[in-house]
């Protein structure tokens, strides 16, 4: 059993997304000193992921695992495959390009390491500094959502970087939500669980170089009755 699975869904990733994940993982490797486990969903994507660019990951990764299926299904879909085959004593998410910092992925682990059974990254002060409006707007919109409906501690929810060890892990397996909200169905449901887990909340910061991709309002509208639906659950 590793000592950390690193769970990365992948839908059309950019030109040179091997790359860095070989570069991140190889930099965790420094810093942690054993390599993770890394495992790639692939969400259906229609850009054939390139054959090389997989030879290289399973190369340069002693511990790359692949998986993945045709039609794409969304990011919390992917993230439960993803989590349902990691071996690690604990697991971590993230997305394709590494967003967030070295330093923030191992302070998650660290909290885990520590006991936390769930740990939340929630975005620093400087997160909006250079995040286009639109996102900033919607952000705060959920943020707002969450505190007046769900009434759960965090309202910051969608950050993609989060980590559980092996009760964390039963939780997130037991969301249904495809797509991005996943990540709020997971807060909700691991704030509500009996007996309760310990979660600790760390803030994240993004890297300097991250690039955001052009918002979907068709997913918006979906993801606008997934919260609908966890609202009828509740």
């Amino acid at each position: 059993m590793p000592p950390l699975s690193i769970v990365i869904p992948c839908y059309n990733p950019p030109p040179g997304w091997e790359l860095r994940i070989i570069t991140a993982c190889r930099d965790l490797v420094s810093r942690l000193g054993f390599e993770p486990e890394c495992i790639l969903v692939n969400d259906g994507s229609t850009q054939t992921l390139s054959p090389d660019a997989l030879q290289q990951l399973q190369q340069q990764l002693s511990h790359f695992v692949y998986t993945g299926y045709e039609q794409n299904q969304g990011k919390g879909a992917a993230l439960r495959q993803g989590v349902a085959v990691a071996r690690g004593k604990t697991v971590i998410y993230t997305d394709v390009d590494f967003p967030y910092t070295a330093e923030s992925l191992i302070k998650v682990w660290q909290n885990l390491e520590a006991g936390a059974d769930v740990v939340i990254g929630i975005k620093d002060a400087g997160y909006y500094k250079n995040v286009p409006r639109v996102r900033i707007r919607i952000s705060k919109f959920l943020r707002k959502l969450n505190k007046f409906f769900l009434n759960i501690p965090v309202t910051d929810t969608q950050c993609g970087l989060k980590g559980f060890n092996a009760a964390g892990k039963s939780v997130f397996l037991d969301t249904t939500i495809e797509r991005y909200l996943c990540d709020l169905e997971f807060i909700y449901k691991a704030y509500k669980v009996r007996p309760p887990l310990h979660i600790k909340v760390q803030e994240v910061q993004l890297n300097e170089d991250v690039q955001f991709r052009k918002m979907n309002y068709r997913i918006l509208l979906t993801e606008g009755w997934n919260f609908f639906k966890l609202l009828l659950r509740k």
